[in-house]
């Protein structure tokens, strides 16, 4: 693993400032759909029939939080 870190920091280093921004915003929008689709198989293995709201009372629990 210290190998492949040395060879990503290389490489980032001959990188060109425009298109490391440009990566940095593809890198981060996975990530954060990576970390969207673990929380959603988290709650798919724990979730009950009962845990389901509908509409109405969705609403009703977002106004008083």
């Amino acid at each position: 693993m210290n190998l492949l870190r040395i060879r990503m920091h290389h490489l980032i280093e001959q990188i060109s400032d425009e298109d490391l921004q440009i990566v940095w915003g593809v890198v981060q929008a996975l990530y954060f759909d990576s970390y969207m689709l673990k929380a959603i198989k988290e709650v798919k293995s724990s979730q009950h029939p009962w845990d389901i709201l509908n509409h109405d009372e969705a609403i009703r629990q977002l106004m008083f939080m």
